[in-house]
């Protein structure tokens, strides 16, 4: 699909630990700032035990999962939005990015270095907001500008509406609010699609706690989600130290009993991939035959054809029908005969949205 999660937050955060655990690129991971500077790009499998249950009954030849990329952006500094430290380079990263992943520091520690001297999670996620918001009522300005005098002139009606709801995001971006929480419809937001704006992506907040603190949180946790209660946005914890000796151990039945003595039924990371899936906003729908067994990945609320267009062109270009049969039902009855013996599986024509988790085999002519 080509979408990607960037991985956002002040310099040593744990951005790049984090990120090293969820890819087998190894970012730099150091006690000084701007230690990333290219952003590194990591393809990650997303983890999904229902192909381990298709797995068992098909028996295939291979198994492919689906994957995501996570991009690990250069830590941020206060005037990034006027190019302080690396601030164009960051934004222009993360303006390309199409989800956001903000990694807050919520653990003390002596030894590694705050870049403003302390820790505070809610004053580092603010720190970040200023900069996007910044940037954005920039952008918001000069397009405003732009449509001030077509609106004047009051005969071009989409020139008007255009500048009011530019004005909408102006005046929420200058009370500090990011765009993503203006009260602006779904269909007037094609108004700022060409912009791109930094804070208009969906974001989730990812708080990396020290170890003791992974299964309860503790007060800086709590401080962040309080602050960010109006955004509708995940708030996960983590510790990006601990994920990184989860991640060093080959032995699966070793990490099993690690997890199992922390109290926790998966690795952090495993989470964090999912939810980033949720966030990019997309689902999963299966192919599963002796040859192979794969997952692929779809925008949630895509047509049989378009979801056919994934596996390639031709798929989507001569669709006849899709065949399809809900998960539980195949692994209640086995396999594809007893499922269509029992009458379950359904044949479905060019609008059937296609349901996460649905197994599908489509019918082409080109």
């Amino acid at each position: 699909m080509g979408l990607q999660c960037g991985i956002v937050g002040l310099p040593n955060v744990g951005k790049s630990t984090l990120f090293n655990c969820l890819s087998n690129a190894k970012a730099q991971a150091a006690n000084f700032p701007f230690c990333t500077i290219e952003p590194n790009v990591g393809v990650i499998t997303v983890p999904d035990e229902r192909l381990a249950e298709l797995e068992k009954l098909v028996k295939p030849e291979k198994v492919v999962p689906t994957n995501i990329e996570i991009v690990d952006i250069a830590g941020l500094v206060k005037g990034a939005s006027k190019g302080e430290g690396l601030g164009n380079k960051f934004l222009a990263n993360i303006r390309e990015t199409n989800a956001i992943i903000h990694v807050l520091r919520c653990f003390d520690d002596g030894n590694i270095v705050h870049v403003d001297g302390s820790v505070n999670p809610v004053r580092d996620k603010e720190t970040i907001d200023i900069e996007l918001q910044f940037k954005d009522l920039e952008s918001v300005e000069k397009k405003l500008q732009r449509y001030e005098k077509l609106a004047k002139v009051g005969s071009d009606k989409e020139a008007k509406k255009c500048f009011d709801v530019l004005s909408i995001y102006k005046s929420h971006l200058e009370q500090g609010k990011s765009a993503r929480s203006a009260p602006v419809s779904i269909e007037d937001k094609k108004y700022i699609e060409d912009l791109w704006l930094l804070t208009e992506k969906p974001v989730m907040y990812v708080c990396n706690v020290d170890a003791a603190s992974v299964l309860t949180g503790n007060k800086y946790v709590d401080a962040v989600k309080e602050s960010v209660k109006e955004e509708n946005a995940e708030v996960l914890i983590i510790t990006a130290a601990m994920e990184a000796d989860i991640a060093a151990m080959e032995n699966y039945e070793d990490r099993k009993l690690f997890l199992e003595d922390l109290g926790l039924d998966e690795p952090g990371v495993n989470k964090l991939i999912k939810a980033s899936y949720r966030l990019l906003n997309l689902s999963t729908y299966f192919t599963a035959g002796v040859k192979e067994v794969r997952a692929w990945t779809i925008s949630t609320g895509m047509t049989a054809p378009q979801a056919a267009g994934v596996i390639h062109s031709d798929f989507e270009r001569g669709f006849i029908r899709a065949e399809v049969i809900k998960l539980e039902n195949f692994v209640k009855y086995g396999s594809e005969a007893a499922c269509k013996e029992a009458g379950k599986l359904q044949v479905e024509g060019k609008e059937y949205i296609v349901s996460d988790g649905d197994i599908m085999h489509f019918r082409f002519n080109v």
